[in-house]
């Protein structure tokens, strides 16, 4: 057992917190850490892990399973399709949804913070580019949680460090975004839909670590980060298009123009 989960242990915000949280874990091929990342999590009190298989190959499911986790065997693949997969049938005592990565990147003694921040907001994002951990996202990875963020704030108003997977969200929050993207757009949509419903919203500085087996679906070669960048853009893209038809269907209706309509209809 690793020291920041042995220091987090003793925390009884942390317990509380624990015992009222689902973790989803989307997992694709990683039979090599899964069961450590279930691990981890158990000894810091969170009794409740789910692992979607998101379409394994391997014994991802198995090593999970084995671990202590409940498994949900999700036969599409798709980053967004395992998180809404994960947050489905859920157990009626709990209060927030945690996502964790299955790689073992995650920053694991942030969850005390997590806890603390929990009483007073809705949506507490993991935010990497904080730390000097930067070196372990690659250069597409980089500009695309630079121009997202940019994005965000140019359209919405809202400045964001990062799209962080490391994230958790209230439960009646999380139902009130009804979220539909299934891809890799998951998470930007997830903060675009939580400013623009008003809910309270914090970033906090996590450490990202390398993933301690095998290569990264996403940033593990330049075609699949700059493939995730793009959904990314067009997610974005969508949300704009969407956020305008709203503001024109809301617009208010200019009481000369009815007066006028009014007159030629007596003429």
């Amino acid at each position: 057992m690793d020291l920041a989960v042995k220091a987090a242990m003793g925390s009884s915000s942390l317990q509380q917190f624990a015992e009222r949280t689902l973790v989803i874990i989307p997992a694709h091929n990683e039979a090599g850490s899964v069961a450590q990342v279930v691990t981890r999590l158990r000894a810091l009190g969170f009794s409740r892990v789910r692992v979607v298989d998101n379409g394994s190959t391997d014994a991802t499911s198995e090593n999970a399973s084995a671990a202590g986790a409940e498994v949900v065997r999700e036969t599409g693949i798709g980053y967004g399709l395992a998180c809404w997969s994960g947050g489905c049938s859920m157990p009626g005592n709990v209060d927030w949804l945690l996502y964790a990565n299955a790689d073992a990147s995650d920053d694991y003694a942030a969850y005390e913070t997590f806890a603390a921040l929990a009483p007073t907001h809705d949506l507490i994002i993991g935010a990497r580019t904080y730390t000097e951990d930067r070196d372990s996202m690659t250069m597409p990875q980089r500009f695309g949680n630079w121009l997202a963020p940019f994005l965000i704030q140019v359209f919405w108003r809202r400045k964001f460090a990062d799209l962080g997977p490391q994230r958790a969200i209230r439960v009646n929050a999380y139902q009130q975004l009804d979220l539909q993207d299934r891809g890799f757009g998951w998470t930007v949509e997830m903060q675009v839909r939580a400013v623009e419903e008003g809910l309270k919203i914090i970033e906090i500085p996590v450490h990202t670590y390398p993933r301690i087996i095998g290569q990264s679906k996403i940033s593990g070669n330049f075609r699949g980060s700059v493939m995730a960048g793009l959904i990314i853009l067009s997610t974005i893209g969508q949300l704009v298009w969407r956020k305008w038809v709203r503001a024109l269907h809301r617009r208010p209706v200019d009481s000369r123009q009815i007066k006028i309509e009014k007159t030629r209809s007596t003429i």
